[in-house]
């Protein structure tokens, strides 16, 4: 008895079927992984770029910086040099200090150097009558004293600027006065008193104290 033909491509087929399934999965996974790294990669790039033009940014305004202080520094420097003032005088003071326990004597003696104005003097290191060859008494009287001359004009204001020092001082103690803080801080008030006694028409550049005794 013949045996029924049975048909000889099914196993085959279903073999092939097995093959190509587990390699389009690997191909699969072969690209999200190519296309993940590819973006892993875009993305690094994009924030190291990020970063290093942040880094450099704060560079160059660390640059800039820097550039303005040092030329802020040459034109205060240029203007110290320029602003050169006259010294004036104001001679000894004999002051009683503020100590409550014990009477404290200051003897202090205060110049202040006050700015200069168109009108005055141009200051000279040498006289002016050896410029011109000491030719009579004309170059002498020519050789004006800068100082002198302010001393002229500010005799008017002398007696509050006086009276500004003594002020100050006579309401300080012994130890206020004593250390070089409590110095510089008396010199700020006098300065900023005076000030407003000129009120405008002049400034004090600097108060200079000279001798300074305290007993």
């Amino acid at each position: 008895m013949a045996k029924p033909n049975q048909p000889k491509d099914t196993k085959p087929k279903e073999n092939e079927e097995l093959v190509k399934l587990p390699i389009d999965n690997n191909i699969k996974l072969v690209m999200i992984n190519i296309i993940s790294t590819v973006l892993i990669c875009i993305l690094l790039i994009g924030v190291n770029y990020l970063l290093q033009e942040n880094l450099l940014n704060k560079k160059l305004e660390a640059l800039d910086t820097n550039k303005e202080n040092v030329e802020e520094e040459e034109t205060n420097t240029e203007t110290d040099e320029v602003q050169k003032g006259i010294i004036v005088d104001l001679g000894d003071f004999i002051l009683n200090l503020s100590d409550p326990n014990q009477k404290k004597y200051l003897k202090v003696n205060v110049a202040l150097e006050v700015t200069r104005t168109a009108t005055d003097p141009q200051l000279s290191s040498e006289p002016e009558a050896k410029k011109s060859g000491g030719h009579g008494h004309e170059s002498e009287a020519a050789a004006v004293d800068p100082a002198a001359a302010l001393e002229a004009e500010m005799a008017q204001y002398k007696p509050a600027i006086r009276d500004v020092v003594i002020s100050t001082f006579s309401s300080k103690t012994a130890d206020e006065v004593a250390t070089t803080a409590g110095k510089e801080l008396v010199k700020e008030q006098i300065k900023e008193d005076v000030n407003a006694i000129f009120a405008g028409e002049r400034e004090v550049i600097r108060v200079n104290f000279g001798e300074f005794i305290i007993q």
